[in-house]
């Protein structure tokens, strides 16, 4: 089985304790690279998953998105990730919070605001 650790940003906001930085994120984030198309009222973008958890998503793609724009998008995260036997697709609707151009590429943050699995 395949082992993904958390991920972490550097640059994430969070508590300062006796001078030591301490995360305050809801659930925990795993870097994992995940092809997507996100579809809004906008249109289909597709983007790249920079890193998931159960309360949202980092995006990568070459559209600006602006925030408060709801999407809907379909996530295959791999077994090895979710310690089950296969893949498993997981359709999604949430909402961009944040897009900024970091290098040559955009970076857009998303809430997941509803999800449901998908029958295989």
């Amino acid at each position: 089985m395949t082992s993904v650790k958390p991920y972490t940003s550097p640059g994430s906001r969070g508590r300062k304790s006796a001078g030591v930085r301490q995360e305050v994120r809801c659930a925990v984030r795993f870097p994992i690279a995940l092809p997507v198309v996100l579809a809004s009222d906008e249109g289909e973008f597709s983007a790249v998953t920079r890193n998931v958890s159960a309360n949202g998503v980092l995006f990568a793609l070459d559209h600006e998105l602006q925030a408060g724009l709801k999407i809907n998008f379909s996530l295959r995260m791999p077994g090895a990730v979710l310690g089950t036997p296969h893949d498993v697709l997981v359709h999604c609707a949430g909402r961009v919070v944040r897009c900024s151009l970091s290098q040559s590429q955009y970076l857009a943050a998303a809430t997941i605001d509803d999800y449901r699995f998908a029958e295989q």
